[in-house]
């Protein structure tokens, strides 16, 4: 191999060059799906266990990251070596399990093997092959064309294009299973509870509000210093008033305070009643998280009351509560 000379321009037009071949590779992929992947996601559906993906080489690179996409949408899947199933993992595929089955050629060695292994156990093969006469062809139940015109290696020998078609068709199932199972954000946030969208659709008000001594709160007769005292505290920038039930009256807050002293109103003559803002925006312990987020963006403010049905006073939560939890 000669020592390298780098020509940028040459570099960005290689690039481009590969991206247009993947793209092409795409567009002719999708009249292409028809019965077979219909028969592939009605096979999946009605499967009593797991799909078992496999692929040698770059092929089970792909199937690696193919499984998962099934997994976290919905399909029960596990990605199982053809090499390591010959010398024991085959024992993870059980008679309710389905196959699918990835190699562009067709010819793997290692997973042709084991194939009438699986013919004998009654497990479903549905194969990702570029070649329709293939040995994994021959052997699956159903076949999926994942045929490329030509690779965007300018060799023609590392596996980019074709791997590229299997990685969307994978996609595709993936997908195509959700919307039939009538998969939902909901249900996607459970399998991915350590990320943002599952902190979003899984955190409730009542997960992070702050409660019992920590809430600052008064009666309706406490007078402006003792309010202030208990706002301070408390440390939430806002106290809130309520009456001998618990149940909310009013709030006060850093805002209120600001006002106040502009106005050059007696405030030690003031009762906590007089200067409190008599509704106060609040939301169920039961809501997100994020919906208390977006209630406080739309209403220009940083804390919110959480009440019960009769509107006595349960917690409160603040956007810093929100920030620490990442919702937001």
């Amino acid at each position: 191999m000669s020592s390298p000379v780098f020509d940028a321009q040459r570099a960005i037009e290689i690039g481009r060059q590969a991206l247009a071949v993947e793209a092409r590779a795409l567009t002719e992929l999708a009249p292409r799906l028809a019965e077979p992947f219909a028969r592939a996601v009605q096979t999946i559906l009605s499967c009593r266990g797991r799909v078992a993906v496999m692929g040698m080489g770059k092929s089970g690179h792909v199937g690696r990251k193919i499984s998962a996409t099934l997994a976290s949408t919905g399909t029960p899947a596990l990605f199982v070596h053809p090499a390591e199933a010959a010398h024991g993992d085959l024992g993870m595929v059980t008679g309710g399990d389905i196959v699918l089955a990835l190699s562009n050629s067709g010819e793997s060695d290692e997973l042709n093997a084991i194939l009438p292994v699986l013919k004998r156990l009654g497990v479903p093969v549905i194969a990702v092959t570029g070649r329709a006469q293939s040995s994994l062809a021959a052997h699956a139940d159903i076949v999926l064309d994942s045929a490329v015109a030509e690779e965007a290696c300018p060799l023609q020998l590392a596996p980019t294009a074709s791997t590229t078609a299997q990685m969307a068709l994978g996609d595709a199932l993936a997908v195509a299973l959700l919307d039939a199972r009538g998969f939902k954000a909901e249900d996607f946030a459970r399998s991915h509870p350590g990320g943002a969208l599952g902190r979003k659709l899984l955190t409730h008000v009542r997960d992070l509000m702050r409660h019992g001594d920590a809430l600052p709160r008064v009666a309706a007769d406490t007078g402006f210093s003792e309010l202030m005292r208990e706002m301070s505290a408390k440390a939430l920038g806002m106290a809130v008033v309520v009456d001998a039930e618990d149940r909310v009256q009013g709030i006060f807050t850093d805002g209120d305070l600001r006002r106040l002293i502009e106005q050059g109103r007696d405030l030690r003559a003031l009762t906590a009643a007089e200067v409190a803002h008599p509704k106060p925006r609040t939301v169920p312990a039961e809501a997100l998280a994020v919906d208390a987020a977006d209630l406080m963006e739309a209403a220009r403010i940083t804390v919110v009351l959480v009440v019960d049905a009769e509107r006595r006073l349960l917690g409160a939560i603040s956007i810093n509560d929100l920030m620490r939890a990442k919702v937001i």
